[in-house]
């Protein structure tokens, strides 16, 4: 098997896994969603399982900003709820805690 044959498979194969990461966190997109109503998720969900190339690429393009959105909320839950408290940083001798700068980013909206 030629050197050029291995890099283009190689190639192909990384673009199916980057094609199935991105479907995947559409659909958990889809399903976390708060402003759409059940025909709205279910009709991006049909679109997507029906033409998955078009439309996929159409549900970044009119969605996106809702998906970062939606990382970012997540992201504030998630460290929030698992951010120890005040009193175990005392008894720890710790500093106060710091942000991150992906925080501040989500937190501003940039």
């Amino acid at each position: 098997m030629p050197l050029l044959d291995v890099f283009f498979a190689t190639m192909w194969l990384f673009l199916w896994i980057l094609w199935i990461f991105l479907l995947v966190r559409i659909i958990i997109d889809i399903f976390r969603s708060r402003d759409l109503g059940g025909w709205g998720k279910a009709g991006w969900l049909a679109f997507v399982i029906i033409l998955p190339f078009l439309k996929v690429l159409g549900y970044v393009l009119a969605r996106g900003r809702e998906m970062s959105e939606g990382a970012c909320r997540t992201r504030r839950r998630v460290s929030t709820s698992s951010a120890p408290t005040s009193g175990t940083r005392r008894a720890a001798g710790a500093a106060p805690p710091t942000r991150s700068p992906s925080w501040r980013t989500c937190a501003t909206g940039a």
